[in-house]
């Protein structure tokens, strides 16, 4: 398979370029207070311009992958007439989410030392 040929979800992200980074992304998101999954998927995509642009498909089952790593909890709430499954970071999860942005620093400042390097 060429590099041109991965699936994206848009505006041309490579689907592979979220793989590894999607549990820090969602870690971040619900950092800022519980959400439900929808929420967490527009909050994705407003935060990033529209270049995070992910689908359920994508999105529940690493919710739920978080949840069975004691990273997310959730529960039920039923207060807008709907009942829906509302997500909250552990304690768990935000040593994870430091972590992962410790991590994700050092990585893009050797992309950048690299890309940025001369000749």
């Amino acid at each position: 398979m060429t590099p041109c040929s991965h699936k994206t979800y848009s505006l041309g992200v490579k689907r592979d370029a979220t793989r590894g980074n999607l549990d820090v992304l969602l870690l971040r998101i619900l950092s800022a207070g519980p959400a439900h999954g929808y929420a967490v998927i527009a909050a994705l995509k407003q935060r990033s311009a529209g270049l995070f642009d992910l689908p359920e498909g994508t999105v529940y089952p690493s919710l739920h992958r978080l949840e069975d790593a004691g990273l997310v909890a959730s529960d039920w709430d039923s207060s807008f007439g709907r009942r829906r499954r509302v997500y909250r970071l552990t304690s768990s999860g935000e040593a994870s989410l430091s972590q992962g942005q410790r991590d994700w620093q050092r990585f893009a400042a050797g992309m950048r030392a690299v890309l940025e390097a001369g000749g």
